[in-house]
């Protein structure tokens, strides 16, 4: 099958305008979270559409055969929390989960209202978990 064209993918937009444009209590967690990100994947953020941050790139080949490139890691500021993409290793940390403190999960992802609501010790690891988990994919 055919790589399929993502709706959803890097582009050239200024992540600092972007975090700029969020209210300061969010740009602050934003950038927390950047420093967080950058330290597990190397890589610098790089808009991923209009509202998601993302890091690095991985390649990916579903069930379906359907194939594209996403992050390897990333968040969106939404109105009701943050949505962190943390696509591996969220299933098999269960123990950390325990620990973060606030939050909610979904598929490959981590919601949380806010930074001080979750220990940013076990945030970074449950990220490098996550990052680690797609090593072998990574496209560089």
């Amino acid at each position: 099958m055919a790589k399929t064209e993502l709706k959803t993918k890097a582009t050239d937009a200024s992540v600092e305008a972007f975090i700029d444009a969020q209210s300061d209590e969010m740009a602050a967690d934003c950038r927390a979270i950047m420093q967080l990100m950058r330290k597990a994947t190397g890589e610098e953020a790089r808009m991923w559409g209009a509202s998601i941050v993302g890091f690095g790139k991985y390649r990916y080949k579903g069930a379906s055969g359907r194939e594209g490139e996403w992050m390897l890691t990333g968040f969106s500021p939404r109105k009701v929390n943050l949505s962190l993409y943390i696509l591996t290793g969220l299933d098999k940390s269960a123990a950390q989960l325990k620990k973060l403190g606030k939050h909610s999960t979904g598929k490959g992802c981590l919601y949380i209202k806010r930074l001080s609501d979750v220990d940013l010790k076990v945030l970074e690891d449950l990220i490098a978990i996550g990052v680690k988990g797609l090593e072998k994919m990574r496209v560089r």
